[in-house]
């Protein structure tokens, strides 16, 4: 076995790859201080397994990767590769060639590769135990080792001789026994607290243990005895019931029958009584005629006796009224005259005020506008006043300005000449430059955006690679949790179809009929098959079918004779049939009703859906239930109906006619209605899964396809960059020299520049500055001389606007004066009109009133003669009226009283027949309320069964044990037996199963425990097997690195003496070496005190008496001769041969002996700063190696 070649690649100084090819003999590695020759050392230390920075001379493992120069990027990794032939099999691998590597990058991301094939740093490590190859061996040798041999405490030099003594795969092997024991002695400290606690737990729960099986003895003995209860009272209920109906139906006969006589009774008696009141209204109409009649007769003649008395008035007051009609007249005449006259004056005074109103208005106006002008000038010539004032100040200061001004344009001239020469000599340095510049640029430019587009391309690659991975990974997730959600759902299905199939939940009887099916067409199935229901009505429909889930459909009695004579030839049990035929109901007659109160769902027959030949069998199992929201409502409800209808809720309470209640929590979960719905269900749903897991698989194939071009689209691209890189490198360099020199010279152009701006900004700001002070002046100088001229032009008008305020003034007080004299006249004149207007209204008034008193008085004379003419001719005619009517009322007075006897019969009769039907009604009453308590009765044992234990009345036959006792004795026994349960107070019934599981548990934890301490005994066995093995070889080895030590210090020392001695009181497999050495002609000494030299060698002969004992198959010397000089250069170089017989050596040296004495020589040099590369050694100035 040797070392065959080294890979390095972005190792330290090795930027790019290289190989260094061994054979055997000795090689040596040469070349210039800081070239990189310890860095080949390092490399392969490193690819050894070494973890510490600091031992490969860095300060974190990063620092081993190439960091860049000036002229190159830093490498993302480093890569070193050793390949051994192994063709005598020394390394326990079936290959004739291994390579192993180490990769690390810049991430911190690491990984050791086996021929190619990723492993572990351990798999490394136990390749090569006891091959002395390895970071703790001594295949690998540099000045740092060296330096330790020499000046380390005698403990630190034990590494080196357990290796050499084949003792360090024992070592780690006694290692991880008293790791394995450590842990053996934790676990078992574990398993005793753990037992420790069992123990505790044991005793109580045996006892609760007990309890429970005492608490299911009594609680079988108690359901048996429920059964035997149960169907005694069933069968003696039912058979009351039939008496009941029996009686009902009697009852019913004869109620119907005197019914129907009452109703007959009845409508006689309505007849009779209806002509009664028909009788009896006549009479008491011809009664009422009759006195109206007379008092008419008697009211006609005071009516005459009045109208004659009327008359005689009438022609005495004619006279008076015309004399007065005469006198009105004439006083009518004179006050329409004086009326005119006034009227005429008031108008006149109404005109003349009119226009004398519109002039004082004319004048107020007038004043008014004159007074906001006088106002307007006076202020106007103030402020032209005051603004000639400023402006004069401020022209004052324009002129002293203006000079200031001209004389820094001046001066701004002669700058701004000088500028223009300085600008035309920068101006052709730049263009030389410039054309420099453009030429480097556009190669620059032409190298940066290929590079550019190779980034772009790799950024947008990498993008995709990592969103093809994100989107492959959350595929992935999504695959195995919609594969798991599909196996769940799948299973559920699986599990529901078989219990459908095998029609679990169900009484064995029940399923024993359902295996006939095929064999019966008549057997349509159980009622949970028939019906469907929406899930939020699932528990109240359940609910109100109770046991009747499980009675089974037949087309007619024939099938269902048939069933039961199957069931009682194989002894199957009971079944309860439901056959198609038989089944007949009729609708609830308070349905409306009962829809329309609060709360109320809907009667359970119609929440549920069924084929149309099975709705009479719906409506007989359902129709009588009432399906409200909660148990309030269903409370209210039947308080209101007297407990007479069944109600039950959505969430499953039951409330029976009487008034008893079901509730509380279901034990079971077999929900019978809901197991078809949740197949459906979950067959549509698992559908889903599969077509989504095939979509994802699709998915998935296609993105790993895309990655692995895109990726081998990123390594190329990568390839050409670097060749890229390197050409951008040198062009950047000449533009950016280029560049330095055009950014100076555009410096200079400009700073020249902005001093040209500054100046020009300056002038122009000057001249501004200079023109707006002369345009300042002479506008301040116009505005002046308008400002005085209107000044003059106010004055003027001032004084015109005064003179007419003053004559207004004088004209509003006299229209004031005449205005307020007029007023007064017409107010005068108004009251007269009015006045006189007043008096002609009352003696109109008056002269009408006269006037139509004396025309109407002859009307009246002859309107009431007439009148008294009519009232003799109709009193006439009623006293013919009243002699006929008083014979009819006589007639009619007799027949009422004949009708009367008769109504009195009726009424009798009807009086008793009312009687006879309340009693035959509450009869009714009392045998439909019997049968409904019974029937609650019965339906309370079956809900009881049902909920307690799960069984129907059939179920319940067919698991009956018969026992010899009375229904007394055996309520006295169910009483006895539930005093017994209650006294056992809290039980858990899992507390034999948790005991069992729990000593179930003690027993194996028992168990463990023993074993854990015969593995313990085990392994402190193997250690002290270990230490016995490792003692003996140990010593044996030690003894024979002695002597060949000394021999060896001899041979390289020319003589003297060397020696190894253990230090003393300790453990031989724990104890510290010292070196004594005695070099020629001097005393036998301690290491500390020869000289560097002797350290140097005395340290080298122990090396060489380890490889002479136990030779590595290679070995790395790094410059351990230096401290040497020539003569002992020349006696290790001569030594090192001898090994080379078992020993492949690579030797890292610059001392002219040792480079004699190998076989090949490799150099290495930096032709490029920072970058070591491999060269032939003839290339190399022998001056300079030998430095």
């Amino acid at each position: 076995m040797y070392l065959k070649s080294i890979e390095v690649q972005g190792f330290k100084s090795f930027a790019k790859k290289l190989v260094f090819e061994f054979h055997n003999g000795i090689t040596g590695i040469v070349g210039p201080n800081g070239s990189g020759k310890s860095n080949v050392a390092d490399a392969v230390r490193w690819v050894l397994g070494e973890q510490s920075a600091k031992q490969l001379r860095g300060s974190s493992m990063q620092d081993v990767i190439f960091s860049g120069t000036e002229m190159r990027k830093p490498q993302s990794y480093a890569y070193v590769a050793l390949t051994i032939s192994n063709e005598d099999h020394k390394l326990n691998l079936p290959y004739e060639e291994v390579q192993v590597a180490r990769r690390v990058y810049r991430s911190g991301e690491s990984e050791y590769l086996l021929n190619g094939v990723t492993c572990r740093l351990r798999d490394v490590q136990e390749l090569f135990f006891d091959t002395g190859i390895g970071k703790e061996g001594y295949s690998i040798i540099g000045q740092g080792q060296i330096d330790k041999i020499l000046s380390g405490k005698p403990e630190e030099r034990r590494e080196l001789f357990d290796e050499a003594a084949g003792i360090v795969k024992f070592k780690k092997r006694k290692t991880v026994a008293e790791k394995n024991l450590e842990e053996e002695q934790q676990n078992l400290v574990r398993i005793e607290d753990i037992l420790s606690e069992l123990e505790k737990q044991v005793e109580p729960l045996e006892a609760q243990s007990e309890k429970a099986k005492e608490y299911l003895s009594y609680r079988d003995e108690l359901r048996n005895l429920d059964i035997n209860v149960f169907l005694q009272d069933y069968k003696e209920n039912s058979a009351s019931m039939e008496e009941l109906r029996e009686k009902e139906s009697i009852a019913d006969g004869d109620l119907a029958k005197t019914k129907e006589e009452y109703e007959t009774v009845k409508s006689e008696y309505i007849q009779l009584e209806e002509a009664l009141d028909k009788h009896t209204r006549n009479l008491e109409e011809c009664r009422e005629t009759l006195s109206a009649d007379k008092v008419k007769l008697n009211q006609q003649e005071g009516d005459i006796k009045v109208l004659e008395e009327q008359i005689n008035a009438v022609r005495q007051s004619e006279l008076y009224y015309r004399e007065q009609i005469e006198n009105y007249r004439a006083k009518v005449s004179e006050l329409e005259s004086e009326q005119e006259e006034h009227r005429a004056k008031t108008k006149e005074f109404e005109d003349k005020l009119q226009q004398m109103e519109q002039s004082r208005q004319d004048v107020t106006a007038k004043r008014e506008k004159t007074g906001n002008e006088i106002a307007l000038l006076e202020q106007e010539i103030a402020g032209h006043n005051e603004a000639i004032a400023q402006a004069k100040d401020a022209n004052t200061d324009v002129v002293t300005q203006e000079e200031r001004f001209q004389t820094l344009l001046e001066q701004n001239n002669i700058k701004k000449v000088e500028l223009t020469k300085r600008i035309l000599e920068n101006k052709t340095q730049t263009a030389g430059l410039q054309e420099i510049l453009d030429r480097e640029q556009s190669n620059l430019q032409e190298i940066s955006d290929k590079i550019q587009a190779l980034d772009d391309a790799g950024a947008e690659l990498a993008h995709s690679v990592k969103h093809m991975q994100g989107q492959t990974e959350q595929l992935n997730l999504e695959r195995r949790e919609t594969e798991r959600q599909y196996h769940m759902d799948h299973s559920r299905l699986r599990s529901l179809q078989n219990m459908t199939e095998r029609y679990e939940g169900f009484g064995q009887s029940i399923k024993r009929v359902m295996e006939q099916k095929p064999n019966y067409p008549g057997i349509v199935g159980v009622v949970a098959d028939i019906i469907r229901v929406n899930k939020k009505y699932e528990i109240a429909v359940e609910t109100a079918l109770g046991g009747s889930i499980q009675n089974i459909v037949t087309d007619n009695e024939q099938t269902a004779k048939s069933m039961i004579a199957h069931l009682k030839k194989n002894r199957y049990g009971r079944a309860t049939f439901l056959p198609l035929t038989n089944i007949h109901t009729k609708a609830a007659s308070r349905a409306q009703n009962i829809m329309a109160e609060p709360g109320v769902i809907g009667m359970a027959s119609t929440l549920v859906e069924a084929e149309d030949r099975f709705s009479e069998l719906v409506e007989y199992l359902l129709g009588r239930f009432v399906v409200v929201d909660h148990i309030d409502h269903a409370i209210a409800l039947a308080k209101k109906y007297h407990h007479t209808i069944r109600i039950v809720t959505t969430e499953g309470e039951l409330l029976n006619p009487g008034g008893s209640m079901s509730g509380g929590a279901f034990r079971n979960n077999n929900n019978l209605l809901g197991r078809r719905r949740e197949m459906e269900e979950l067959e549509q749903q698992t559908k889903k899964w599969k077509a989504r897991l095939t979509e994802i698989d699709a998915d998935i194939a296609k993105y790993e396809k895309d990655g692995a071009q895109i990726r081998q689209k990123i390594e190329t691209n990568h390839h050409l960059r670097e060749e890229l890189v390197l050409q951008q490198n040198t062009a950047k360099l000449q533009y950016d020299r280029a560049n330095r020199d055009m950014e100076q010279a555009k410096e200079q152009l400009d700073h020249i520049r902005f001093e040209s701006q500054g100046i020009e900004g300056q002038k122009k700001e000057l001249q501004v500055e200079l023109d707006k002070l002369q345009d300042q002046r002479k506008e301040n100088e116009d505005q002046n001389k308008i400002r005085e001229e209107r000044i003059a032009e106010c004055t003027d008008k001032l004084d015109q606007v005064r003179e007419q305020q003053r004559q207004l003034e004088t004209e509003d007080a006299q229209l004031q004066l005449d205005y307020t004299t007029l007023e007064q006249k017409k107010q005068f004149q108004q009251e007269n009109v009015n006045r006189v207007a007043g008096e002609l209204q009352n003696i109109c008034q008056q002269m009408e009133e006269a006037s139509g008193n004396n025309m109407q008085a002859d009307e009246r004379v002859r309107q009431k003669e007439a009148q008294i003419a009519d009232l003799r001719q109709q009193m006439d005619q009623l006293s013919v009226q009243i002699t006929t009517l008083t014979e009819m009322v006589e007639q009619k007075v007799q027949k009422r009283e004949e009708l009367t006897t008769r109504q009195k019969g009726f009424f009798e009769r009807r009086e008793s027949l009312s009687e006879q039907m309340n009693a035959l009604d509450k009869e009714v009453f009392r045998l439909r309320n019997s049968q409904e308590k019974l029937q609650e009765k019965m339906d309370s044992y079956t809900n009881y069964m049902w909920e307690q234990y799960e069984l129907t009345f059939s179920k319940a036959e067919e698991i009956r044990v018969a026992l010899n006792m009375s229904g007394a004795q055996m309520r006295a026994q169910i009483k006895t037996l539930k005093g017994k349960i209650k006294g056992l107070g809290d039980v858990n019934v899992n507390a034999i199963e948790q005991y069992r599981e729990l000593m179930e548990r003690y027993e194996l934890l028992n168990g463990q425990h023993d074993d854990l301490i015969k593995a313990a005994d085990v392994l402190r066995g193997i250690i002290e097997e270990l230490d016995t093995e490792m003692r003996k070889q140990f010593e044996e080895q030690f003894a024979e690195i002695q002597t060949r030590f000394d021999k060896v210090f001899k041979e390289l020392f020319g003589g003297g003496r060397g020696a190894l001695e253990l230090t003393e009181g300790e453990d031989v497999l724990e104890a510290g070496i010292k070196i004594v050495a005695q070099p020629p002609g001097k005393k036998l000494q301690n290491m500390m005190q020869m000289s560097g030299g002797e350290k140097a060698l005395t340290a080298i002969a122990l090396l060489f008496a380890i490889q002479s004992l136990k030779p590595s198959p290679f070995c790395l010397l790094d410059e351990i001769e230096a401290a040497l000089d020539d003569s002992n250069v020349g006696r290790y170089a001569n030594y090192l041969h001898k090994l080379t017989e078992n020993t492949q050596f690579i030797v890292i040296t610059h001392r002219r002996g040792t480079m004699n004495a190998a076989d090949i020589l490799y150099g290495i040099t930096m032709q490029e700063k920072g970058v070591s590369t491999l060269v032939s050694v003839s290339l190399l100035d022998e001056k300079e190696i030998a430095n």
